[in-house]
């Protein structure tokens, strides 16, 4: 067994097989979630139910947050029975969630008084990777902790970079999620076009994945929209609030402005959809 001790909180679509593939790799693992039910499958490989994220804590050397947004980092951390409710000397919180670089900066310092180390790592991948554990995993923060929890995001993913200080990881995710918005947003519009033209959606998109635009995101979501599919993998109100995110850190250009709107009108109505349900409204 790996003497690392981890906590894991917040077990969503993500958490939950990036946390089964930390039992598998046979770390103890000490879990939390508001809604513990979503913990009864890690407690049955093996995983420990801790009541609060203090208790949590208490447990572990290493905290690993996979959670919805800057709010529910804060409130994890600070809030009551919050991780900096318990000892924190020599501990090194892991936020592998999408936040903003500015709630990073504020908790490493909070961390920081506290003895503790704060790292970004947020990840590029979807359900499938994070059941294979082939995340790419970008870090920001101090060094040395990186270099402490590399065998974990060796777990986790197949790419683990160190690319700066705290936040740098934070504003890497922020600026691949802009480009994905572009891509969801361009192969909306593609479709829309071509079936105006009376072009068979099918069809084009053969054309599409024969060609130097191919790739893995056009198959999965070309597959989708075929199938009149948009079960959220990658919910519509996400791509929205990472665009809200990314402008707030002074992102504005003529495409991230234009799908920043597209994304943003279409959340009231299909943000538990996926991102390429954008398809509706073009």
């Amino acid at each position: 067994m790996n003497t690392t001790k981890i906590g894991f909180i917040g077990l969503g679509k993500m958490g939950i097989p990036m946390a089964q593939n930390l039992i598998k790799a046979s770390y103890e693992l000490f879990v939390y979630n508001r809604s513990i039910a979503k913990a009864d499958s890690l407690v049955a490989e093996g995983a420990r139910f801790m009541n609060n994220p203090a208790d949590l804590q208490k447990q572990c050397e290493v905290v690993i947050l996979m959670v919805a947004d800057d709010k529910a980092t804060k409130d994890i951390i600070t809030g009551e029975n919050g991780l900096i409710s318990s000892a924190t000397v020599g501990k090194i919180i892991i936020n592998m969630s999408t936040v903003s670089p500015a709630i990073s900066k504020e908790m490493t310092s909070l961390l920081a008084q506290e003895g503790a180390f704060y790292i970004d790592a947020p990840v590029s991948g979807s359900l499938k990777q994070a059941i294979e554990g082939s995340l790419v995993i970008m870090v920001g923060g101090d060094k040395s902790a990186f270099e402490k929890v590399k065998p974990i995001f060796d777990v986790l993913g197949k790419l683990a970079l160190h690319i700066g200080q705290i936040g740098a990881g934070n504003s890497a995710k922020l600026a691949i999620n802009t480009l994905l918005s572009f891509h969801a947003q361009g192969l909306a519009e593609a479709v829309s076009f071509a079936k105006q033209q009376g072009i068979d959606t099918k069809d084009l998109l053969e054309l599409i994945n024969n060609s130097a635009l191919g790739n893995v995101f056009m198959k999965i979501k070309g597959d989708a929209i075929l199938e009149d599919n948009y079960n959220a993998v990658f919910a519509l109100k996400h791509i929205s609030k990472d665009l809200g995110l990314a402008k707030a850190e002074g992102l504005n250009s003529p495409l991230a402005n234009a799908a920043y709107e597209s994304f943003k009108n279409a959340e009231q109505e299909l943000g538990e959809e996926d991102i390429i349900a954008i398809v509706k409204k073009v």
